[in-house]
């Protein structure tokens, strides 16, 4: 296991020569090994042949013959590629964020950016995913997810999860505090590609937080009305 402080390795997929050597200067600076591609195709066999602690891609690749970013990013996360993923792009809208989020990007981060918005944002998403696989407890106000044991706690009470709620709980816990959106739990949770006629996240859902909340005095989740919803930290 790798400690927060050690250096990072990085794969950078952009073929915006400029950007990628500002990065490389900022990586270096750091102490961090930087693998630069300037395709997305090329990128992603990389990705495919060697680990990395956190991926940097540039959402606007596509030239002729190659893969757009968000093609990228679908397809690392299809071919079981579990590292971090910051987008990078000067597309920054609401929408286009949210667009990059729910093809499977952990973080994003807008063109141009400060080298030390950068450095922050790659320490957090690398501490993020150590404590994800590496923490036996997952805590979160009074929320506590037990990961081997598979159990699930609000205010020291069991929660009475079937396997998938604990799955679906298990992500909210991993998102804590952050929207996750319907598409998002259908990736992670059913493994299952966007279908806007199935209600299997809504029923599971409400059955989950029926059971994050009996008993207790205040709501366990919030209903972003037109994205998705959000874990409160059951205090």
């Amino acid at each position: 296991m790798r400690r927060h402080t050690d250096k990072l390795k990085l794969l950078y997929i952009d073929d915006d020569r400029r950007t990628a050597r500002d990065v490389r200067r900022i990586a270096a600076a750091r102490g961090d090994t930087l693998v630069w591609e300037s395709s997305g195709r090329a990128g992603l066999l990389r990705a495919g042949l060697e680990r990395f602690d956190v991926i940097l891609l540039d959402r606007m690749l596509g030239g002729i013959g190659d893969l757009d970013g968000l093609t990228v990013l679908r397809r690392l996360r299809e071919s079981g590629v579990g590292a971090p993923v910051l987008m990078l792009s000067r597309l920054d809208r609401a929408d286009d964020r949210a667009e990059g989020l729910d093809a499977g990007a952990d973080d994003y981060l807008a063109k141009p950016f400060e080298a030390a918005e950068l450095t922050a944002r790659l320490r957090a998403l690398h501490r993020r995913a150590a404590g994800r696989e590496h923490s036996a407890v997952i805590l979160y106000g009074a929320f506590e997810c037990h990961v081997k044991a598979r159990t699930a706690f609000r205010q020291n009470r069991h929660l009475p999860l079937s396997p998938r709620e604990f799955e679906l709980f298990r992500y909210f816990m991993e998102n804590a505090g952050e929207v996750v959106t319907r598409d998002m739990m259908l990736r992670k949770v059913w493994n299952m590609s966007f279908d806007p006629r199935t209600n299997v996240v809504d029923v599971n859902v409400g059955r989950m937080r029926r059971k994050l909340e009996d008993g207790f005095a205040g709501p366990a989740l919030e209903t972003i009305w037109g994205q998705g919803y959000r874990l409160l930290d059951g205090r």
